[in-house]
């Protein structure tokens, strides 16, 4: 089963990119972050030509989190509990069953400053996915959770650890709030397969980053113990983060031997 996971930064000025992506990648599933559309407005039709059943969580302009498969597509739960998200959860996480994996996917809250309530809002939102996992999720069972986490979780994740130093996605307490659902019994999948350091996923758009390689390690694939030892492959797909109107992000595959 090969996962894939890619925040578009907008699906309605993506798409075609997207289904361009999945005519070569072929993923099986496909774990979307900032669609930034409404449920209404999301284009399962034009995913279903293509072989993919879809499931969306949107609130319109911001976020979104979204699943394509075609292995199945069972046990559809948006948020934390499948009731409205309030305010401060918003439209970041989505859960499905797909061939028998229970996949994940999320956006994590940004932060934007260390100490502000944004950043504060990120921790506790971060809490309650741990608490959700550990307290609902089994970690003998066949679960995947992935997504853009707005996390580095080593310094060798990041281009330049001294000049980033107190920014938000490497702060200790962010990075303890990842360990902390790791720990529980995921594993960072691509890990397991590459140690090697700046193998980025984000790249700014600004002063020709991507380029330089001044990039972030932050959309991650999470596995139980189960599934992460069935992993036998991955890739960052830079190829995506080129040409005309990419996202910022480059997607994320790992292929599992299930």
């Amino acid at each position: 089963m090969r996962i894939a996971t890619w925040n578009v930064n907008s699906l309605k000025a993506r798409l075609a990119r997207v289904e361009e992506w999945l005519g070569y990648a072929q993923p099986d599933v496909l774990c979307l972050q900032e669609t930034k559309l409404a449920d209404s407005a999301f284009p399962a039709m034009a995913f279903q030509a293509l072989g993919y059943d879809s499931a969306h969580h949107g609130e319109g302009r911001w976020n979104g989190v979204a699943i394509l498969s075609r292995v199945g597509l069972e046990d559809v739960v948006a948020g934390f509990t499948d009731q409205s998200e309030d305010e401060t959860t918003e439209a970041r996480l989505l859960w499905a069953t797909c061939d028998g994996v229970r996949i994940g996917t999320v956006y994590v809250p940004n932060g934007r400053m260390v100490g502000s309530e944004h950043y504060d809002a990120k921790l506790a939102w971060l809490d309650r996915l741990r608490n959700h996992v550990t307290t609902q999720c089994d970690a003998t069972g066949n679960l995947v959770l992935c997504g853009d986490w707005n996390v580095a979780p080593e310094d060798r994740d990041v281009f330049d650890v001294k000049k980033l130093h107190g920014a938000t996605h490497v702060s200790p307490p962010e990075r303890e709030a990842l360990a902390a659902i790791t720990g529980w019994g995921m594993e960072d999948v691509f890990r397991r397969i590459y140690d090697d350091e700046k193998l980025y996923s984000w790249w700014d758009y600004r002063a020709g980053d991507f380029h330089e390689g001044r990039g972030l390690r932050i959309d991650l694939v999470l596995a139980t113990k189960p599934m992460a030892e069935r992993a036998t492959w991955a890739l960052i797909d830079r190829n995506a983060r080129k040409g005309k109107l990419p996202s910022d992000h480059a997607p994320l595959l790992v292929d599992f031997d299930v």
